[in-house]
C-alpha cells in the first residue's frame, strides 16, 4: 500500500498534473485524495507524507499515521489557518532555487523600472508629454527589504552588482555582504527611514500581518515606492491609497491581495499610480518542484537533514 497522498484544491487537471510530476520524481504511486477523489481506509491508515497545494481544511488530521506534510508552496500561512492541522507532525514549506530565481527577476524588473521613473514616463507618452526627468544613479538610490529569507537573498544578489544601495530588515539579526542589515523594532524604524523603493518579501505571519500601513508609510522618506510580493495580507489598501493620494509614497506595485483573483470593482485596479500583476511575481514550477519535494522524502526516509522545515510556533 502505498504511503503519499497528494492532497489539492487545483483544478483537476492542474493536480492531476503535479500528482504525476510528483509520482515520477519520488519513483512510486502517489494517491489523489479529496476533494478529487475520496480515500478508502486502508489508504487512510497506510498514508504517512501528505504532499499539499491548499489542501481541504481539516484534511490532514484524519490521517492517523502522517509523520511528514510536505507543502507545494513557499508560503505555508492557508496552511497554518487551519485549526486541525496535526502541529506534532513536521512540516516543510517548498524551498525551490527556481522559484528563487523567478522571485529575483520580478523584484529587479520592478525596482529598476520604479528607478528609472518608468511610471512617470508611461503617463507622459499617454498624455504626449516631452519631459526628462533627473535620473540618479543606482548608487545614490536606496533599496530596502523586509524579510532577509532565500527570496530576499537571491533577489538582492541579482541587484547587488547595479551597484544599488541596499539594505534589509529581519526579526533576528542578519549579515549579508555589502548589505546594511537592521533587526527588531528600532532597525524596522531605521530600515524604514532609509528605503526609497521597499520590498516587502515577509512570511505571512500573526506579527507580519498589516504590515504595510499608514504607520508604517509614514516612516518611509516622502515619496518612496513600496513592491508588495509577499502576501495580501501583509497590506492594509485603503492606507496604501490614502499614503499615495498624500504624496507620502509615489507608487505601489502589489501583486498579491487578500481577496484574489481581485475584484473588478476594486479601487487599485484603476488609481494611477498603482501596478497590479496577477500573483506572477513568482508562480510554483510543478516541475522543478517535483524534484525539490522527492529530495526532502528521500532524506526523510534516510534520517537525514531536510530543507525547509517549518518552527509551526513561529508560523514559517
Amino acid at each position: 500500500m502505498t504511503s503519499i497522498v497528494f492532497l489539492s484544491r487545483l483544478e483537476p487537471a492542474a493536480a492531476e498534473a503535479s500528482r504525476a510530476l510528483l509520482e515520477t520524481a519520488l519513483g512510486e504511486v502517489i494517491l489523489t485524495g479529496p476533494p478529487h477523489r475520496d480515500l478508502t481506509p486502508d489508504e487512510v491508515a497506510a498514508i504517512e507524507i501528505a504532499v499539499v497545494a491548499n489542501p481541504l481544511p481539516g484534511i490532514l488530521h484524519t490521517l492517523p499515521n502522517l509523520r511528514f506534510i510536505q507543502s507545494l508552496w513557499a508560503g505555508i500561512d492557508g496552511l497554518m489557518a487551519d485549526a486541525t492541522l496535526p502541529r506534532r507532525v513536521p512540516i516543510a514549506r517548498l524551498v525551490d532555487p527556481a522559484l528563487a530565481d523567478a522571485m529575483a527577476e520580478a523584484v529587479a524588473a520592478h525596482v529598476l523600472a520604479l528607478h528609472r521613473q518608468l511610471p512617470a514616463y508611461r503617463r507622459q507618452q499617454a498624455a504626449r508629454q516631452w519631459l526628462m526627468h533627473q535620473q540618479p544613479l543606482a548608487t545614490e538610490r536606496r533599496v530596502g527589504f523586509l524579510g532577509l529569507g532565500e527570496m530576499a537573498r537571491r533577489a538582492i544578489a541579482v541587484l547587488r552588482p547595479l551597484r544599488f544601495d541596499i539594505g534589509g530588515w529581519s526579526r533576528r539579526p542578519a549579515r549579508l555582504d555589502g548589505v546594511a542589515t537592521f533587526h527588531g523594532d528600532h532597525g524596522f524604524a531605521a530600515l524604514l527611514a532609509r528605503s526609497e523603493i521597499l520590498v516587502n518579501l515577509l512570511p505571512l505571519t500573526a506579527q507580519t500581518r498589516g504590515i504595510l500601513n499608514a504607520a508604517t508609510f509614514a516612516k518611509l522618506p516622502r515619496g518612496a515606492s513600496i513592491i508588495n510580493f509577499g502576501r495580501g495580507g501583509h497590506q492594509v489598501p485603503g492606507d496604501i491609497i490614502a499614503a499615495l493620494n498624500s504624496g507620502q509614497l509615489d507608487q505601489a506595485v502589489l501583486d498579491v491581495f487578500a481577496t484574489e483573483p481581485l475584484p473588478p470593482d476594486d479601487p487599485l485596479w484603476t488609481h494611477p499610480q498603482v501596478t497590479v500583476t496577477p500573483h506572477v511575481a513568482a508562480a510554483t514550477d510543478p516541475r522543478s518542484a517535483a524534484q525539490c519535494v522527492a529530495a526532502n522524502v528521500a532524506a526523510l526516509r534516510a534520517g537525514g537533514a531536510m530543507v525547509g522545515l517549518v518552527d509551526v510556533g513561529e508560523g514559517y
